[in-house]
């Protein structure tokens, strides 16, 4: 049976052609993305934001917004599935924004008991990094007979990559299954943004700890903060070299990437002047990996800061004065990188480029010029309140009119694919997880270079990608994917069942004709989800 081509549907502008054979079935598939219209005017004014939180003035009234709420839910969350669908009905649109802007513990109420019990069972749950990067360390520097090191080198290497699994796996199941999706999302944009790779060094014996002590607390919080705990933790003063940063032998990295990548911007009017400043103030910023006590420092003692792993080692800092993006800042240990955290988060580069990125991630490719204004403004007037400028985002008529039209990337794919198929039902097996994401280009915390991986659509529109996800949406529907086999080998049956109340409510009325006509041509329950999963309005959010 041909497969139609799905993509004559108006909302898509064709731009790739992937023909897939798959159980007998051609598939011609024209998959590309929509790009969002253009404001006219500017974004509603920003929401205020109070010392408690948001004030009752703070909330979703945008018309256009709330007249869509389904699609909202897509936006703001890794994907619709029966049960959000259902607080959404409950609640209503606004208040499910209000929702989920808040916060949720790192343990997650609301999440299905076997999915916190999977969690609670992670050594990365039981010890804190200080403890696993210590025993991983005296690991390493086993220094016995050659069998007994060849043991060991064997033993860091296992340990390692059970701690990396561990960490994906537990980002993939908070995903899926946790009701504060706007946070899950977030904390993922931010971790992108503050891109650590997993395969350095032993940074993947810090990568939990990274995600949940230096981006989850602050991922709705104010960008300062994430600027703050991101500079402080080992993961990252690892990952960008500033470990080797000391007086009279610099090492520019981090300096470089904390105003490229992290606040100001490629074209934030910064200078390679600006950097070798940085780079002076972040001298002596690092961490320890050895259990002991300070070292004697002399005159220099009481500037000694150690903090978990995190170390400010005043031997090695430049304690001259420096000119900073303008501002004069006198050497005096840690507290010069604090003065200038604050003039990177208050400076207006910063306020747009963070804008900027939000847009792409949440509205389009291309976010207008008018749209990005007006969320740097709210970013300046609040200090950087996260949630505050969602909010000017989420009330713009630029926003509204992208619902529905936004391309997914590999793991909103992924995650929105496994939420429709199987609600709160809990996985058992994460590694199919894992390796789908790995074969569509975006494995969890695999992003070599500190960029962080693309926000533009035409990075994941290839015809190779769409083939990819073909087979992905075959093996989730025929329910072979392996999710629900056990450590032990046994595994239960995983079939899903696609045509539920969500579909007649939601679903049926949002695909194309050319879509409802080749679902009404299954052969089969498994062709009907795989041909669901694989429709072009699978591929948007």
């Amino acid at each position: 049976m041909p497969f139609p081509q799905l993509m004559s549907h108006p909302i898509y502008k064709p731009t790739q052609l992937a023909l897939l054979l798959c159980s007998g079935i051609l598939l011609t598939s024209l998959v590309a993305c929509s790009t969002a219209p253009t404001a006219n005017k500017p974004a509603p004014a920003a929401p205020t934001s109070t010392q408690n939180g948001y004030s009752s003035t703070s909330a979703l009234v945008n018309p256009s917004v709330i007249a869509q709420p389904e699609l909202l839910m897509q936006r703001l969350s890794w994907g619709i599935n029966p049960s959000s669908a259902q607080v959404l009905k409950a609640i209503g649109p606004a208040a499910y924004v209000q929702q989920q802007l808040q916060l949720a513990p790192m343990t997650g109420p609301g999440m299905p008991k076997a999915i916190q019990d999977q969690i609670a069972a992670m050594q990365i749950s039981q010890k804190d990094m200080v403890t696993i990067a210590m025993e991983l360390e005296q690991m390493r520097q086993a220094n016995d007979d050659a069998n007994a090191k060849e043991e060991s080198r064997k033993a860091y290497r296992e340990q390692l990559n059970r701690l990396d699994k561990e960490s994906q796996s537990r980002a993939i199941l908070r995903a899926i299954y946790s009701p504060q999706q706007l946070q899950e999302q977030m904390c993922w944009f931010w971790f992108n943004h503050f891109n650590v790779f997993q395969g350095k060094a032993n940074i993947r014996a810090m990568l939990g700890d990274y995600e949940d002590k230096a981006i989850r607390p602050h991922a709705l919080g104010h960008f300062r903060e994430l600027l703050d705990a991101t500079s402080h933790h080992p993961a990252m003063l690892r990952y960008l070299d500033n470990e080797q940063n000391a007086i009279n032998h610099p090492n520019e990295n981090y300096a470089r990437e904390i105003m490229e990548l992290h606040s100001m911007g490629v074209d934030g009017g910064y200078t390679q002047r600006d950097v070798q400043e940085l780079a002076r103030i972040l001298t002596g910023v690092g961490f320890n990996m050895k259990n002991d006590g300070p070292p004697k420092l002399g005159q220099f003692q009481d500037q000694y800061v150690r903090r978990g792993l995190f170390e400010f080692n005043p031997r090695r800092h430049d304690y001259g004065t420096k000119v900073f993006l303008g501002h004069t800042i006198k050497g005096r240990g840690l507290g010069e990188l604090n003065e200038a955290l604050d003039i990177l988060a208050t400076h207006p580069s910063t306020a747009h480029f963070v804008s900027k990125k939000l847009a792409m991630f949440f509205v389009s490719d291309t976010p207008s010029t008018a749209l990005v204004d007006s969320m740097a403004q709210t970013y300046l007037a609040t200090n950087g309140d996260i949630k505050a400028i969602l909010l000017t985002m989420f009330n713009s008529d630029e926003f509204a009119k992208s619902l529905g039209h936004q391309f997914k990337d590999p793991q909103h794919y992924v995650f929105s694919s496994l939420r429709l198929a199987y609600d709160d039902r809990a996985i058992l097996n994460t590694g199919p997880v894992i390796n789908w994401l790995s074969r569509l280009g975006q494995p969890r915390y695999g992003k070599l270079t500190p960029d962080g991986y693309s926000l533009s659509s035409s990075a994941w529109d290839s015809p190779g990608q769409m083939t990819t996800r073909f087979e992905i949406a075959k093996t989730i529907g025929n329910g072979s994917a392996g999710l629900f086999k056990s450590d032990s080998g046994n595994e239960v049956a995983g079939f899903p069942k696609l045509s539920n109340a969500l579909y007649f409510d939601y679903w049926q009325k949002s695909l194309s004709a050319n879509t409802l006509k080749t679902l009404d041509q299954a052969n089969s329950p498994q062709e009907w989800n795989t041909l669901l999963l694989a429709s072009p309005e699978m591929m948007n959010r």
